[in-house]
């Protein structure tokens, strides 16, 4: 486990997750106690006032903020023509996860800040809906699906469908080729997601480092030979609606630096979506 104060790594698993993080979790203001009414109570402390309640706090990066937002999450490409991303720098959480041909997506979580565009916007996979479903409903901003999929992740799916075939917002970028010239507009999506879900606690607990650690400045990885180890365990995520649980090896609850989070996935043995063919 590597503990810095703007980034962590650690040996993960739920989904099967490795993972460079930085994280969030929430504080809840409450008031005091009620009066009492008997004239021979003693007097009450009064109800603390706004300004000494404890600031509320993104549950994705532990960082302040004024309110909690609508979950805008969006499938981006992470190939070379793709690159750089648009609009990256304001996710609060971003998942690399591995697709065929041993090439990797990039699956950005923001509700603290929306850029003013994002993209390359790229297609959906069949794994992206167990990341998705801790999310509660949010907005899902995708490009397309296989044939089999793409019904299935428009109607089936617990999401505000923002899918590029339907939903306004999205352009074409004369600076690059098609298909990675894809972007949206993001004030124009979330016109569309009304109804999507606020951020909401999905297991990221901040604070000091856990023992043990190291200070680092980066860790690398690669796709498709990892270079990292992965451990998996039933119990990281034990509801597949419900957020994942990090812990040391002791068992005891992993605490992250309050910032993004960038969680990098891969599968076990049997399991691996590396296969040959063209990405969609």
């Amino acid at each position: 486990m590597v503990w810095d104060r703007r980034s962590i790594t650690l040996t993960a698993a739920g989904v099967a997750a490795a993972v460079a993080l930085t994280v969030t979790g929430i504080i809840i203001a409450t008031r005091g106690d009620a009066a009492g009414h008997l004239a021979s109570a003693p007097s009450p402390s009064p109800s603390p006032s706004p300004s000494h309640r404890a600031p509320l706090r993104s549950p994705f990066t532990g960082e302040r903020v004024h309110r909690l937002n609508r979950v805008l999450i969006v499938k981006i490409g992470n190939t070379v023509p793709e690159r750089p991303a648009t609009g990256l720098a304001k996710a609060d959480i971003v998942y690399l996860i591995p697709v065929e041909g041993g090439l990797s997506r990039i699956m950005a979580v923001f509700s603290s800040h929306y850029p003013r565009v994002i993209g390359p916007v790229r297609s959906a996979r069949q794994t992206d809906k167990d990341l998705l479903r801790q999310f509660g409903r949010p907005a899902f901003a995708w490009s397309g699906a296989q044939p089999q999929l793409q019904w299935v992740v428009q109607h089936e799916w617990r999401i505000v469908n923002l899918y590029a075939g339907t939903a306004s917002g999205y352009f074409r970028s004369p600076n690059r080729v098609e298909p990675y010239n894809l972007y949206a507009n993001t004030r124009t999506l979330m016109k569309e997601a009304r109804h999507a879900s606020v951020a909401r606690d999905i297991g990221f607990r901040f604070g000091a480092p856990p023992p043990g650690g190291h200070h680092v400045k980066s860790k690398s990885v690669s796709f498709p030979a990892a270079s990292f180890r992965f451990t998996w365990s039933p119990h990281r995520r034990p509801s597949a609606n419900g957020g994942t649980r990090f812990t040391t090896d002791s068992g005891k609850p992993m605490t992250f630096a309050r910032g993004p989070v960038w969680i990098v996935l891969s599968y076990g043995p049997g399991s691996s979506p590396w296969r040959s063919g063209k990405p969609v």
